[in-house]
């Protein structure tokens, strides 16, 4: 297995917990205390944070099978990047208001496609690291 593999496990693991509390503290507490549309945006950034947390864990059972390739790992970093950026902008946004937030979300949304780019582009069937 790569060495960065459990790491990268841990830290997606830690996010998809994270989503699902941010996920209940805005179901719960903010849907009566936000505006609407302010609502839409925390749910969007739930909704990304879940997926990409869960592409993180996708990404190392990949490494784990294939430890040659290391471009996996490398989306998988990317994937948290992303998921700080874009969902972390879209929580500020959402429980601020501060609209200037709003420019950092397209941020990490270049870091999801060059996380999933390279999920594409991986050669498959990299002979495993010795």
């Amino acid at each position: 297995m790569s060495r960065g593999a459990p790491r990268l496990l841990r830290v997606g693991a830690a996010l998809a917990m994270l989503g699902v509390l941010l996920g209940a503290f805005g179901a719960h507490a903010l849907k009566n205390s936000l505006p609407t549309d302010m609502v839409a945006v925390y749910q969007t950034g739930v909704q990304y944070h879940l997926i990409h947390a869960l592409g993180i864990v996708l990404i190392v059972a990949l490494a784990i099978t294939q430890p040659g390739w290391k471009r996996l790992l490398l989306a998988g970093w990317l994937m948290v990047i992303g998921v700080l950026l874009f969902s972390g902008s879209l929580y500020l946004l959402a429980l601020s208001g501060v609209r200037l937030f709003g420019a950092i979300t397209p941020l990490g949304g270049m870091c999801f496609i060059a996380a999933w780019g390279l999920l594409v582009f991986s050669p498959q069937g990299a002979p495993a690291e010795r």
